[in-house]
Order: C-alpha cells, then sequence, then structure tokens
C-alpha cells in the first residue's frame, strides 16, 4: 500500500495538487549499484542475446545462399538495380571448404525469414498469463536458454532442408515468445512508477544493441569461419546468460538476497498493491472492451511493421540492390540499431524527467515519445525510397530512421504498466501477439515486392512502411490513456480511491 500522503502516478490528476511532489527525494535510495538497476543492466544483456539468436539469420542468409536469387525473372531489364562495384562479381561470398550453400530464392527466403514469428505468436499470451502468476524469471531465463539450444541445431536443420529450418526457427520463436511478456511481469514488481521509463529503457534497449552487435559480428564470421559458426557462437552466449541470469535474478524485491532493506521498502511501498500478483482470474470481458488496450495493440502492429521490415530485410537490401560485401552489409545494417540503443535509452530518461517534475501527464508524455518515434522514422523511410544508389545518403536515411524510432521505447510500450501495472505482462502478451503479425506478414510481403531486386519495388516496402507507422501514431494520439483503468484496479486501490475522494469533498 501507497504511504497515505503520497499520491501515486497513476492517480487521477484531481486526486493531487500539482504542487505536491509525487515522491520525497530523500525517501529515494540511489539507483547506482542498487538491485533494480542491476536488474535492467542484466535483463539488458538478456534482451541483446534474444536479438542476436533473431536477426543472425538475416545476415548469414546472405552466405547460406550461392545466389541471392538463382533464377532472375526471364522479363527482367535490369538485374542488378544499382551498378556492381570494381572487382564485384556474382560469387563474393565463397564460404570456406566443406561449407554447403543452398539454392533458396528470394520467396524462401522470405518464407525462412518470417518463420520465427509464426512460433514467436503462440507463446505471448500464456507466457504473459504464467509469469503474471508465477513471476517472470524462469519464463524469461527458459525463454533465451531454450533458444540458444535449439539455434545450435541450426546447420544441421539447414542440412535436412528449407522445410526443416522453417519448423526450427518456428520453434525458435515459441520458446523466445515468452521473453518479453516475462520482462514486464518483473518490472510489474520491481520498477518504482517514476522510474518505468529509464528501467524499461535500459533493458528493452538490448534488442536494439543485439541487433547492433550481431549484424557486423555475423558477416565477419560468415567470411572467416564459415554461417554455420555464427549459430554455434551465438547458441553458445545465450546458454553462458542463462547462467548468470539463474544465480543472481529473484521474481520479486521482497525475495531478493542482495537488496537492502531501504530499497524493498522504497520499491514496495511506491508500487503499493499493484505488485502483486494478478492470480488466476483476469478480467479478459474489461480487457477486451478497453480502448486505450486496442490503441496499444494498433499501434505496436503498425510500428513493428516498419522495426521487423527492416530487421529481417535490410541485409538483403544492401547486398542485392547496393552491393556491399559481406562484412560492410553487417556492419552498415548495424548502425541504425546503434543510433536505437541511445536514442532509446535517453528517452527513458527524459520521460521519466518529464513526470516526475509535471512537465506533462503521463497520457502526454506516452503520446508524445510515441508520435515522434513514428513520424519521423516513417519520414526517413520515404527519403530511403528516393535515395536511390546513393550509399551515403541510404545509410544516412536508414540510421536516422531506426534511431528516431526509438523514441516510442518510453512511449505506448511502456503504457500497459500505466493503464493496468498488475496485468502488464499479461497485457504484453497480448499486444506483443497482434505486434508480431507484421513479423509474419513483413518479410513475406517484402519478397513478393522485390522479386525483381528493383529500386521501385523496394520503394513500394518502403512507402507501406512509413504508411502504416503514420496511422499508428494518428490512432495512440487520439485513443491512448496514460491512466489507470478501472478494471486493473486491486480492493486496495478502490478503498484508497474512496478515502481520497472523501477527502475532497470535505475540504
Amino acid at each position: 500500500m501507497q504511504p497515505p500522503d503520497s499520491c501515486s502516478v497513476n492517480s487521477l490528476p484531481s486526486d493531487c495538487e500539482d504542487s505536491e511532489p509525487l515522491v520525497k527525494p530523500d525517501a529515494v535510495p540511489r539507483q547506482c549499484c542498487s538491485a533494480r538497476l542491476s536488474l535492467a543492466v542484466l535483463m539488458f544483456f538478456g534482451f541483446t542475446v534474444v536479438y542476436g539468436l533473431r536477426v543472425n539469420l538475416s545476415v548469414a542468409m546472405v552466405a547460406m545462399v550461392n545466389s541471392t536469387d538463382p533464377a532472375p525473372p526471364p522479363n527482367s531489364s535490369n538485374a542488378h538495380s544499382c551498378p556492381l562495384p570494381p572487382g564485384n562479381d556474382s560469387n563474393r561470398f565463397v564460404q570456406p571448404d566443406g561449407v554447403p550453400q543452398y539454392p533458396w530464392d528470394s520467396e524462401t527466403q522470405g518464407w525462412l525469414l518470417g518463420a520465427f514469428f509464426f512460433g514467436y505468436l503462440c507463446t505471448q499470451i500464456p507466457g504473459g498469463y504464467l509469469a503474471g502468476h508465477y513471476g517472470g524469471s524462469i519464463f524469461l531465463g527458459l525463454g533465451v536458454l531454450g533458444t540458444a539450444v535449439l539455434t545450435l541445431l541450426t546447420p544441421l536443420a539447414a542440412q535436412l532442408g528449407s522445410y526443416w529450418l522453417f519448423a526450427l526457427r518456428a520453434v525458435e520463436g515459441f520458446g523466445e515468445g515468452v521473453t518479453f511478456p516475462a520482462m514486464m511481469a518483473m518490472w510489474a514488481r520491481w520498477a518504482p512508477p517514476l522510474e518505468r521509463s529509464r528501467l524499461m529503457s535500459v533493458s528493452g534497449a538490448g534488442a536494439n544493441f543485439g541487433a547492433f552487435v550481431a549484424l557486423p559480428l555475423t558477416g565477419v564470421i560468415c567470411q572467416t569461419l564459415g554461417w554455420p559458426s555464427v549459430f554455434y557462437i551465438c547458441g553458445g552466449a545465450g546458454c553462458l546468460w542463462a547462467v548468470f541470469w539463474f544465480i543472481f535474478v529473484s521474481d520479486d524485491p521482497r525475495t531478493h538476497r542482495r537488496i537492502s532493506q531501504e530499497e524493498r521498502d522504497y520499491i514496495i511501498n511506491s508500487i503499493g498493491s499493484q505488485g502483486t500478483p494478478h492470480g488466476w482470474s483476469v478480467p479478459l470481458l474489461q480487457m477486451m472492451m478497453s480502448v486505450p488496450l486496442w490503441a496499444i495493440i494498433v499501434t505496436q502492429m503498425c510500428w513493428n511493421w516498419s522495426f521487423y521490415t527492416l530487421l529481417t530485410s535490410l541485409p538483403t537490401y544492401m547486398d542485392n540492390v547496393l552491393h556491399f560485401d559481406l562484412k560492410s552489409n553487417g556492419f552498415l545494417s548495424a548502425l541504425p540499431y546503434l543510433g536505437g540503443w541511445l536514442v532509446s535509452t535517453l528517452s527513458g530518461f527524459a520521460a521519466d524527467s518529464l513526470i516526475e517534475r509535471r512537465v506533462f501527464s503521463i497520457a502526454v508524455v506516452r503520446k508524445l515519445f510515441t508520435v515522434t518515434g513514428m513520424v519521423l522514422p516513417a519520414a526517413f523511410l520515404v527519403a530511403v525510397s528516393y535515395a536511390g544508389c546513393n550509399h551515403i545518403l541510404t545509410v544516412t536515411f536508414l540510421t536516422c530512421s531506426t534511431a528516431t524510432g526509438g523514441i516510442s521505447g518510453s512511449g505506448v510500450f511502456i503504457n500497459q504498466m500505466d493503464i493496468a501495472p498488475r496485468y502488464a505482462g499479461f497485457l504484453l502478451g497480448i499486444t506483443n501477439t497482434f505486434g508480431t503479425i507484421p513479423g509474419v506478414v513483413g518479410p513475406i510481403a517484402t519478397g513478393y515486392f522485390t522479386q525483381d531486386h528493383s529500386l521501385e519495388g523496394w520503394r513500394k516496402v518502403f512507402w507501406v512502411a512509413a504508411a502504416i507507422n503514420v496511422g499508428g501514431a494518428i490512432i495512440f494520439a487520439i485513443l491512448g490513456s496514460g491512466t489507470l483503468q478501472p478494471w486493473a484496479m486491486t480492493e486496495e486501490d478502490r478503498a484508497e480511491e474512496e478515502r481520497r475522494r472523501s477527502r475532497s469533498i470535505r475540504a
């Protein structure tokens, strides 16, 4: 329960006077070396591994096939949209002796790149539900560990055939689907309301950092050791991380062995009853009728369309259209995610500062960061479509698009914690399930648009992604909310609200 004289940031604005501080400064224990920051850092490295396991196939695919498209369409007047660099030939991805390559066309590659998301769709909701009831640490740890072990089998599956590889990637997605809902369920118990944006941005930024590290590293490993080594190294890194996770992490500050009493009391008191498990029963009907929840769902679907399109298809674009060699391909494909990592981390601190200082309400902050983080990337994607064969402009616009997209990390993606902290893991399972649909459809649509590897085809890919992004921003700006929803309140929350209303009437 909250201290009687304090005011939750989830309360209605009328419940508190603007001049009253949300939390007394001397009541907040330092964040440096704290248990909650240590958890955020360990989560950061966990999601670094998660995204390394997810994107390694995007770059390795360039080396796994003996030609990006073994049989270009006979009516295609321009097999290569941009001129090949001097000294470039069609067989520049020669692998070490004994490393196999496969004759997969662009459509097959699109299905293989999207296979992960077929499994990823299945475990989001049950993972979030169980994590909210039992705690998220076991599900997050096993999700990463299981995906890492399966990644070690990728070379064998590819050797058996594309259908086997598709099935393996789908099962990997099945295991990894619980990770983000489990993270949200853990932060519902660990993140004080005024630190949500920064803690969740630090931990979630591991996704961008993982893509930044994995993309160039995959290119180097492919050219030096052969593409199978990529999956052995990434899988081994995931297994190593899991060891540290299970040793040092606890579901709840009440059971953490190394947390200080001061920090434990601060977290428990600031979160109140919303930090308790939600039990087996959840208000499904009220959730289905919740407009703010549907705003999050639709907006995440729109944002993920462009994110997953670039995540899975950018190395192919760098290869097919711009003709970068494999090492440059990985490095330049990674640059956008370096920008996204930096911007998303900084945006978390900025959002918390705006809320704590009461410059804007929670709803305005979430909408401001979401709209900015979706409209700016859309503008840069349109610019990419007209950059043509100019390598510098293309890489610059792509980097700016993904970097500015990191601003939305403190917007819609944290909003579940605002409207229903107690059910945050389950809600993220729901929103991420819908948000994964673009991960399935996007690579397939990209393969369809770009069968002839023309700039015109890729221009359609970028324009569609930009238009969907803008649509999502408009929807969230109109329908989004930052207020604790009535169906998410506990009995203690309702009693506290009644006491506040009584005090307000008497005043």
